[in-house]
């Protein structure tokens, strides 16, 4: 019996967020338990801490719920991925968003605070149970709370200021009680970090869970999550944003500091340290060190491919697991040919979503510069035809052919996470399955219509992302391959250590910049993923192989640095959609319509558009600031609870 059926009233939520009040009217069916029936027991408590966590896998399950991974600038789909295929945050990106029927919405009756209030129950319960066993009070409670600020972060990021929930309110309480005002940011932040300072002394690390606990919080993932948070508090969308200087809540009070505290950047900076010592105390360490594959380019690909894979929930790389039960791959793996006698077939497989040319051009040179920086670097022949010789790129590039420039001499990461014209995808184990991405109209991956058509899946821009797939799985049959190959346990990597040494590196420039007593913190944290990455150190790229080499001594010149490569970094892994709004950057980005080829095009120039650079292949994106840099609460939300609706809303 679910658990969400036992509680009198438990469908209503809060009055703070219901549809209507009739929840108060139902009468239980005779079969329901009491809560108080239902904590006597381990078991009880056991089951109804499932429900606790019920909510995690909907803000991360995939392409359907998590605004991060398409409704920014990262993925490209045409009209077949929003209607055919019910891609439905690509409207996000489109400029759709609206507070009627909201995109993403988890500010509603039977959103989040639906699980808030499940973690509530537990914890006001949790002492009556008479069979725990030793230790598990404090680490239930502790994984309890730790869920708690998940939530209520997930909140802030998309919302800004939240109804903070401490208890559970009475569903006999006068209504007036259940509408519980907006807090004021920083109030918001707090109580997440409180939380979380309360849980992470009762927490286990990973490596003492049992297996069955796995996807509730260790240790050191509400460590990394504490960092998070603080980094997000000290971000200029909340630190010191004039946009929300005269927004209040419902009585009244100021929602936004306007004032910039610099001191929000040392305690996150600090907290990253701490997190980091505490990881690699516990053996964390970036995945690296694979060997099985032909040559060095292609092992240190497989490392950066397996960065965000956590199979049965095993990684030294993985802090923060969800259950996942994300299909992206359905849509970027590349559609081969047309029948089953071809290799790479595989009928399931779309290939309607890819990515944009200024995705493409945000990866680095193979010296980890940005590609106008490299004085090594052909910039400004970019977009004509180039032929690769050196054999440190076989399988990799298509060697002694035409190749577009834009795709040689580039760094490890871009061949890892894109596939374009010219470059080979290992879609299988063995060069037997070596695909060459031959990209032309009629050619094999090419598109197989004369025109784009809203009915059928085709690929706008030229490029796919390789993020997110195996490749040692075919295509041919890809998804039970890849559960016979790895498991069915996949949980998606919502934080890893990779993006802990960037908040630690971004948090400490921006509190004293790199010439201060922490360069050493800023500088190694990168280095360790540029190490790992399989590119220069920061200091010796920008010194040596740089137009500009003096960018590393200013704050400003390491902020650019430092974004660029947590976007390179944490590339397709919906990070760089809160990114943007943190740093109230997103309105200089997301009005940007994404660019691609030529793709029916059925020869190099053609394809190439001339070789005089890319084309707008999807002229919807739009993003309104202020605006969008908060979701909008659901009108008729706003109406019921009494609350504010976000500005311009």
């Amino acid at each position: 019996m679910n658990l969400k059926k036992l509680l009198i009233g438990i469908a209503g939520v809060i009055l703070l967020l219901p549809s209507c009040d009739s929840y108060l009217d139902q009468v239980p069916d005779e079969d329901i338990l009491s809560v108080p029936a239902i904590f006597e027991t381990r078991d009880g408590a056991e089951r109804w801490m499932k429900d606790v966590y019920a909510g995690v896998p909907t803000l991360y399950g995939g392409e359907f719920q998590d605004p991060g991974l398409l409704g920014g600038d990262e993925f490209v789909g045409g009209q077949y991925s929003r209607t055919s295929t019910y891609l439905s945050m690509f409207y996000i990106a489109d400029g759709q968003q609206s507070a009627v029927a909201p995109y993403g919405d988890i500010w509603r009756f039977n959103g989040i605070y639906n699980n808030i209030r499940f973690c509530n129950t537990f914890l006001e319960n949790l002492n009556d149970v008479y069979n725990l066993r030793p230790g598990e009070l404090k680490v239930w409670t502790a994984e309890a709370k730790a869920v708690k600020a998940f939530y209520y972060f997930e909140m802030v990021k998309r919302y800004g200021p939240i109804a903070l929930i401490p208890n559970n309110i009475d569903v006999w309480e006068p209504l007036e009680k259940m509408k519980i005002k907006r807090s004021h940011v920083d109030t918001c932040f707090n109580e997440i970090v409180s939380l979380l300072d309360e849980a992470i002394p009762d927490l286990l690390v990973m490596a003492e869970k049992d297996p069955e606990r796995f996807e509730y919080f260790s240790k050191e993932g509400a460590i990394a999550l504490k960092a998070k948070v603080l980094l997000f508090q000290a971000s200029p969308l909340f630190n010191g944003n004039s946009f929300y200087r005269d927004f209040r809540n419902s009585e009244g009070e100021l929602l936004f500091d306007p004032e910039y505290k610099e001191e929000k950047w040392r305690i996150a900076a600090e907290a990253a340290d701490e997190a980091v010592r505490i990881c690699e105390e516990n053996g964390y360490q970036l995945i690296s060190g694979s060997a099985d594959r032909l040559s060095p380019l292609l092992n240190t690909m497989r490392d950066i491919e397996l960065s965000i894979w956590a199979p049965n929930y095993q990684s030294t790389e993985a802090l923060v697991m969800i259950p996942s039960g994300n299909r992206l791959f359905q849509h970027t793996l590349p559609s081969v040919g047309t029948n089953t006698g071809n290799r790479f077939y595989d009928a399931s497989v779309y290939g309607d979503v890819g990515t944009s040319v200024q995705m493409v051009e945000r990866f680095y040179t193979k010296n980890g510069l940005p590609l106008s920086e490299d004085n090594t670097w052909d910039y400004e022949r970019r977009y004509t035809m180039g032929r690769e010789r050196n054999n440190f790129y076989n399988n990799v590039v298509n060697l002694d052919n035409d190749v577009l420039v834009l795709h040689l001499n580039r760094e490890p990461r871009f061949y890892a996470n894109i596939a374009g014209q010219g470059t080979y995808w290992q879609r299988g184990a063995g060069t037997y399955y070596n695909l060459l991405m031959e990209t032309y109209r009629g050619e094999a991956v090419g598109i197989k219509q004369n025109q784009i058509e809203s009915n059928a899946p085709q690929n706008l821009t030229g490029y796919w992302v390789k993020k997110g797939s195996r490749t040692e799985v075919p295509i041919n049959g890809y998804s039970s391959q890849l559960n016979s190959s790895i498991g069915y346990s996949r949980p998606k990597v919502a934080l890893r250590l990779a993006e802990l040494y960037l908040i630690q590196a971004e948090a400490w420039n921006e509190y004293e910049g790199p010439n201060g007593a922490h360069k050493d913190e800023i500088f190694s944290a990168l280095d360790k993923i540029r190490e790992r990455a399989g590119i220069p150190s920061v200091e010796d790229a920008w010194t040596q192989y740089a137009k500009n080499p003096d960018k590393i001594t200013t704050k400003e010149g390491m902020r650019e640095i430092i974004r660029q490569e947590r976007t390179i970094e944490l590339s397709f892994e919906g990070q760089r959609f809160w990114d943007l709004r943190r740093w109230k950057t997103a309105h200089l980005n997301l009005n940007s319509k994404p660019t691609g080829w030529n793709v029916l095009g059925r020869d190099a120039r053609e394809y190439f558009n001339n070789f005089e650079g890319p084309k707008v292949v999807w002229d919807k994106a739009e993003f309104l600031s202020p605006r969008d840099y908060l979701f909008p609460i659901k009108s008729e939300e706003v109406m019921i609870s009494g609350n504010v609706q976000n500005p311009e809303w």
